[in-house]
């Protein structure tokens, strides 16, 4: 019986890719010098990991390259080579590499082997560097008394290796080929099989292991390199390493012929041909060619699974469990008024008492119903909720890199990474966090010569702060840099023609500005900003999630931007409201306050629009009959019901006709059932059957504009 090799890739790729996150992670906390022993550790174990998987599976490419890196941290490990800086740099970007590789195995596209040739030849040229010269000597290698080395302890006469396979040894994807091709690269080679435990031929087993070997490896070889070799098969076989025994026994393996050839592997490693050639490379020609190759990585694929604790899933089964009870109550009671009309029909005098007595029990069942139900749709949801620290564990890398590239010292500070928001919503949050994060570092904190004569500390600070506030999850991403120049940006407003100068604008509406399609206060375009982009994606991403962004700045001691999510995109907390004799949904994370009009506060603006005075501020008001093209002949709004909400950070009055309760909607996609609709970021079902169509009020207030400009709404 032939195994699938192949069902278990999926598991391999994502153990594969979070192991990437703890060496990146760990890297970046690694200190250059000495170097944390634990943290070297952490990273060896992930990379090993990495390594035997991609081995087992064939993916022979990813195991060699993996091979190099962990050979560099185990140096490092045992003292025998300092953590510099280079060397943390040059494992940073060969995760990276590594990454692409194992994207590219998964998804069965080209590997760009110069890419990867030339990382491969950056840190072979690392290991050839002289290593740490005061690395501490084995104390078993060391006479007592004389203080020589024991040459013989150290593999210099070669070794005598006795390698008994256990039968299931194939079963866990292991291959005695791969340990031979490795230890050949080690030394000469000569291997004996043992046929002893071979069964007849109709008795084999095609997925057991009946062969043993007899290994003599010469060369100057240490002992841990060959344990190495067997490490991950340690449990799987009886392993025995001894010295050879005599220089005669040596000279006579020399020369002689090896018993077993090392096969070539079936799926050829694309390294290995472009690894030859780019070991020649100068190492900044080689650090050149990656940085091209990677200058425009591929956006990774969405995950099509995701782990949930143990503890959601028993939660999930005992509510299960609880609605089949719930189920049987309700089947018992409309059986019992099932046999009570029979009785009735018969003529008997105690089934109206009965049947009082049976509609509580029924009315009590739909009660516990309604209660096991919401409690399912909780569970549910919390299935698909993932701590924030997915997103947020990109960021110390981003912060590493710019922060050099900028020339700018940086401390990030991350709270709140136990937050839990919907994985849906999480793939989308990313990149705007990482727009967001790049415009601090780049336009808001300085440099140090500059924080030093603001009287700042030269080193930044950046924090991103995460929490729950009512139903939504709330995000800061706060610095305490130069802050949003105002004058600048106005000018700059006023040059694009974003605004004209004639315009009064409150200081969060300069603010604001920066959000506005192609607009950069950057002085020189560069691969960090300077484009126009970023800022405006960032807040039409936001406000697809059903979300929104807010900045608020001080000249001088930085910003906070505040991004506002819902939990989940799947439910929505809404307010419904009438319009036109029609349904509609306004989601409660837009809606500001609710009130009725008073006539004496409504103003018109030269004829164009209408405006209303809520307290101290003016407010445009948009008519949402006029907005969907219904009959408005109501010239008087006294007494007219209005709902404030927020667009672009700034409150507007939508008048309604009628306000409904509050409810919580599944919403379903207009767009992939209907077409899009611009004042409509989706549809609903009520519990009466009708649907209810769920407002966009970023799109109702551009609809409003639109028509107000073109004279089909009047003031």
């Amino acid at each position: 019986m032939s195994i699938d090799m192949s069902q278990f890739h999926e598991a391999f790729f994502e153990e594969s890719f979070e192991g990437l996150e703890i060496m990146e992670s760990e890297l970046l906390t690694l200190d250059v010098g000495e170097g944390d022993v634990e943290i070297i550790n952490t990273i060896f174990r992930a990379a090993h990991s990495i390594k035997g998987g991609a081995g087992t599976f064939g993916f022979m490419n990813v195991s060699e390259f993996t091979h190099v890196m962990e050979t560099l941290l185990d140096e490092m490990r045992d003292g025998s080579r300092d953590v510099t800086q280079f060397a943390v740099d040059s494992l940073l970007e060969s995760v990276d590499v590594l990454r692409t590789m194992l994207e590219s195995a998964r998804d069965n596209t080209e590997v760009d082997e110069e890419m990867v040739a030339a990382r491969y030849a950056v840190l072979n040229d690392i290991l050839k560097e002289t290593t740490n010269s005061e690395a501490p000597v084995e104390d078993s290698t060391v006479d007592a008394q004389s203080g020589v080395v024991d040459v013989a302890s150290v593999g210099g006469e070669g070794w005598t290796i006795s390698f008994q396979p256990h039968t299931d040894l194939l079963m866990a994807g292991n291959d005695p080929v791969r340990m031979f091709r490795a230890l050949a690269e080690l030394g000469e080679l000569n291997a004996e099989v043992d046929f002893s435990s071979l069964l007849p031929f109709s008795e084999l087993a095609p997925e057991d292991l009946y062969l043993s070997w007899t290994v003599t490896l010469v060369g100057d070889i240490a002992q841990a390199d060959i344990e190495e070799v067997f490490e991950w098969v340690e449990d799987d076989c009886d392993l025995t390493i001894t010295p050879l025994s005599s220089e005669a026994e040596k000279e006579s393996l020399e020369g002689a012929d090896p018993v077993l050839e090392v096969a070539e592997p079936i799926q050829t490693a694309p390294v290995k041909s472009a690894v030859k050639e780019a070991t020649v490379e100068p190492p900044a020609k080689a650090t050149e060619t990656i940085k091209k190759a990677v200058a425009k990585p591929k956006k990774p694929a969405e995950s099509a699974s995701i782990r949930v604790g143990i503890d959601k899933v028993d939660e999930i089964i005992n509510l299960v469990g609880e609605l089949v009870i719930t189920q049987s109550m309700l089947d018992q009671a409309g059986e019992d008024l099932e046999a009570n009309a029979e009785a009735s029909a018969a003529g008997s005098d105690e089934t109206q008492k009965t049947n009082a007595d049976i509609l509580l029990r029924l009315s009590k069942g739909l009660a516990q119903l309604e209660r096991n139900t919401r409690e399912l749709q909780d569970g549910v949801m919390r299935i698909r909720m993932l701590p924030i620290s997915f997103v947020f564990s990109r960021m110390p890398r981003l912060v590493h890199d710019l922060s050099s590239k900028l020339s700018k010292k940086i401390e990030l500070i991350v709270s709140g990474e136990e937050t839990e928001l919907d994985k849906t919503v999480m793939e989308n949050i990313g990149d705007p966090l990482v727009h967001l994060v790049r415009n601090a570092l780049d336009h808001g904190i300085e440099t140090p010569e500059v924080r030093l004569a603001a009287g700042k500390e030269e080193t930044g600070t950046l924090n991103l702060n995460a929490y729950h506030q009512g139903g939504n999850v709330i995000i800061e991403i706060k610095d305490d840099g130069a802050g949003i120049n105002k004058a600048k940006v106005r000018a700059k407003a006023i040059e694009k023609g974003i605004i004209s100068n004639e315009d009064n604008l409150t200081d969060d509406e300069i603010n604001n500005l920066i959000f506005a399609p192609g607009f950069s206060t950057a002085e020189v375009v560069s691969d960090v900003s300077g484009r126009g982009v970023g800022m405006d994606v960032v807040k039409t991403s936001i406000n697809k999630l059903g979300g929104r962004v807010v900045v608020k700045s001080e000249e001088g001691k930085g910003s906070v931007f505040t991004i506002r999510l819902p939990l989940t995109l799947a439910i929505l907390d809404g307010q419904l409201v009438t319009v036109g004799g029609e349904s509609y949904v306004i989601p409660l994370i837009a809606i500001i306050e609710s009130l009725q009009i008073d006539r004496t506060q409504i103003n018109a603006v030269a004829g164009k629009a209408e405006v209303y005075k809520l307290r101290d501020e003016y407010i445009p008001i948009i008519r949402a009959r006029a907005v969907f093209g219904l009959d408005d002949s109501v010239t008087d709004l006294h007494d007219s019901l209005m709902v404030v909400v927020e667009v672009d950070g700034a409150p507007v009055g939508i008048i309604v006709d009628d306000l409904q309760g509050q409810q919580q909607v599944v919403i379903k996609s207009l767009e992939t059932n209907y077409r899009k609709v611009e004042t409509m970021s989706g549809a609903t079902i009520l519990g009466d059957g009708t649907v209810a169509l769920i407002w966009d009020v970023n799109g109702m207030m551009s609809v409003h504009k639109k028509k107000l400009n073109n004279g089909v709404i009047k003031a």
